[in-house]
């Protein structure tokens, strides 16, 4: 596999850092493209459970090169705080390089985002309060933006900040006048601080990651977030604020996606999101509830209890064609062991119409009543499941019609936590 792709198929948080955990000895580089310290990652390694933000699962193996792309905003103070808290833990991490067309992120970004989210009340996106929305907002913006090769020119970066947090004061005051004054100075003292630690990771890696490609070396391609979250492909508005399907591979990194050989999707096996919008397979009920313990389904990052249903296939197959997969991961299987049934969601209703096309208006979506097929469940702990023969047949009839319904194969089916916990078909 010289040149291979991870991309989530739902609303995020499917598990994508354990198939990504064991891919990377498989690849010399690891490359995330897009998202920041919103996103995260649970990694089980050597023993230790590892749970990573900005850095790509490759940084746990000394012999690889973890690298986060152009596509990816940055929170360098949140960057050196996951680089110690990791060290901490005994690892000994591998080479990391840092794309200088990067987008940093600023303490007004957090306060302008806290700001605006409050403003919009019960209608509010629900985000993580990072800064994340509001640093790709700049960058799209251009004026207002600062990226990771700006913080190596010191007077430049000097001018743009102060030019920068003029207007930022204006607009926050405007929005809320009891909100704090940022100073340029302070700002320019706390990053410099941050630059000096990493300016030697720093580089254009776009034309690093082209160079490794023409001299054969492999690469593993790390999504975040998951398709449906997708700025232009997702539940939009509540979606995050980058391409975080398999589209955004071209964009964040620079790499073309002809480049790639394959294109892996993680699914759950069941549904799960966080934050707002609608979400037509949830369950809010015991069953719900069983699904989210069993599944310890609350935020790597946020600790927030997230939503959770059925398996969605129609929103899942969207995922699945705009991503363009070959190949369909199926995570967190064993969560379903103790259930009498289970659903799949394989078309909606939506105004007297049956349909398997995923909405693009989210008051569409909001409308959209699930189609369910019923199937057995096994009832039976499959923990302990190596080969795909050894599972009971109704948990191999509930992933061939997983495979069936998303038009694409199983190649791995994941049972617990543990790399070993993972059936590679």
């Amino acid at each position: 596999m010289a040149v291979t792709a991870v991309v989530g198929l739902q609303w995020g948080d499917e598990a994508k850092g354990k198939i990504v955990d064991i891919l990377a000895d498989q690849h010399e580089i690891v490359v995330r493209y897009l998202g920041g310290n919103n996103a995260g990652h649970t990694v089980m390694f050597d023993g230790q459970t590892y749970k990573l933000s900005l850095l790509p699962s490759g940084i746990l193996r000394p012999d690889a090169t973890s690298v986060i792309a152009n596509g990816v905003v940055i929170n360098p103070k949140a960057l050196l705080s996951e680089i110690e808290r990791i060290k901490a833990q005994g690892a000994k991490l591998g080479k990391l390089l840092i794309s200088d067309k990067a987008h940093v992120i600023f303490p007004y970004h957090m306060a302008e985002e806290a700001i605006l989210e409050a403003r919009r009340g019960d209608k509010a996106i629900g985000t993580t309060m990072r800064g994340i929305g509001t640093c790709y907002r700049d960058k799209a913006g251009r004026n207002h933006a600062i990226r990771m090769g700006d913080l190596l020119r010191p007077e430049l970066f000097r001018e743009r900040l102060e030019e920068i947090v003029t207007d930022k004061n204006i607009i926050l005051k405007a929005f809320d006048p009891s909100s704090q004054t940022f100073s340029a100075q302070e700002i320019y003292d706390e990053y410099m601080g941050y630059v000096e630690q990493l300016k030697d990771s720093v580089i254009d890696t776009t034309s690093y990651l082209h160079h490794e490609l023409k001299g054969g070396s492999s690469m593993l391609f790390e999504g975040a977030q998951g398709s449906l979250l997708d700025i232009d492909h997702g539940t939009f508005p509540y979606v995050t604020s980058s391409n975080s399907s398999g589209c955004g591979i071209q964009a964040g990194s620079g790499v073309p996606s002809r480049k790639i050989d394959r294109m892996i999707g993680i699914v759950k096996a069941y549904t799960s999101r966080v934050g707002g919008g609608p979400c037509p397979t949830e369950l809010e009920d015991e069953t719900g509830e069983h699904i989210r313990q069993e599944g310890h389904e609350f935020g790597t990052v946020t600790g927030r209890p997230r939503r959770c249903g059925w398996f969605d296939a129609v929103a899942t197959g969207h995922g699945a064609r705009v991503s363009g997969v070959d190949c369909i991961a199926v995570m967190l299987l064993d969560v379903l062991s103790k259930l009498d049934e289970l659903k799949i969601c394989e078309a909606y209703e939506i105004n007297g119409e049956r349909t398997t096309d995923f909405p693009s208006q989210l008051d569409d979506l909001a409308l959209a009543k699930p189609i369910y097929r019923t199937l057995p469940g096994w009832k039976t702990d499959i923990t302990g499941v190596r080969k795909l023969e050894d599972f009971p047949k109704e948990a191999r009839e509930y992933i061939d019609t997983v495979s069936e319904l998303l038009e694409a194969e199983v190649g791995f089916v994941s049972i617990g936590p543990d790399r070993e916990q993972t059936v590679i078909l």
